[in-house]
């Protein structure tokens, strides 16, 4: 089993790992399209006033600039820790033993936008891009990486992906028909979408994914781990979605 996260838009600064090396990330396929974001997203860094506008940067955020800037140079850290935020807070990765960390690694994608999936253990530098944004020199990142990453994703063939991404970023890159899969929605027991609890309850069910490591590899598997567990899955209005019922 695969899991595919999103990323946050909030990170953590600084790491001690060594600068971005494309080679050792998940999904090897992708290193020209990974390479042509990085020098987009560096070429853009040296205009700052163009880099505020195209990436909507406030006053605050102006440091970000300074990161796109030193993309390939910069100290990393495992990208699963490098993100903050409400689900990658419900996770606290950092805070899991070893085992659990290994189990993460093996299982778990973290859907960026200037790199395409990668691993949650893959080294990451911090940097400011969101799904949404066209760079200059580049097609919109929807066009530039969806083709690509559903190659990718067909190619390494997992026997079942659970998909936590938001729509955002599942338009970066589909899962491919090829590959069994379910989006997971984030509702309450009356069928109402969620948005601060879509966050934390799909970090905290990583989270329990990962302190328990099943070793399950289909969906029936999955919701069989989840029942005994005491987590609620149903089918959702359409094929292919599946429901995570929460209490506000």
């Amino acid at each position: 089993m695969k899991i595919l996260l999103p990323p946050s838009e909030t990170k953590r600064e600084g790491g001690d790992g060594p600068p971005l090396d494309l080679d050792a990330l998940a999904l090897p396929a992708l290193g020209s399209h990974r390479s042509a974001v990085l020098d987009a997203l560096v070429d853009l860094a040296a205009d700052e006033s163009a880099a505020r506008r195209v990436l909507k940067l406030s006053d605050r955020q102006t440091g970000d600039i300074a990161h796109n800037r030193r993309l390939r140079t910069s100290p990393t850290m495992p990208a699963v820790d490098r993100y903050t935020g409400v689900l990658f807070d419900a996770l606290d990765a950092r805070t899991l033993p070893a085992a659990s960390r290994r189990w993460l690694a093996t299982h778990v994608w973290i859907h960026s936008a200037p790199l395409g999936p990668v691993g949650a253990l893959d080294p990451l530098p911090a940097y400011r891009l969101a799904a949404g944004t066209s760079l200059p020199g580049l097609p919109a990142l929807r066009r530039h990486w969806s083709a690509a990453t559903t190659s990718a994703l067909a190619d390494a063939a997992p026997s079942f992906v659970l998909d936590l991404r938001s729509e955002a970023y599942v338009a970066l890159g589909p899962v491919p028909a090829t590959v069994p899969s379910v989006y997971v929605r984030v509702v309450t027991e009356q069928g109402r979408a969620l948005n601060h609890f879509n966050k934390k309850s799909k970090g905290l069910l990583v989270r329990a994914l990962a302190q328990d490591k099943p070793r399950t590899g289909t969906l029936r598997g999955f919701r069989s781990w989840a029942q005994a567990h005491g987590i609620v899955f149903r089918d959702g209005e359409h094929s292919g979605v599946v429901e995570l019922v929460v209490t506000e």
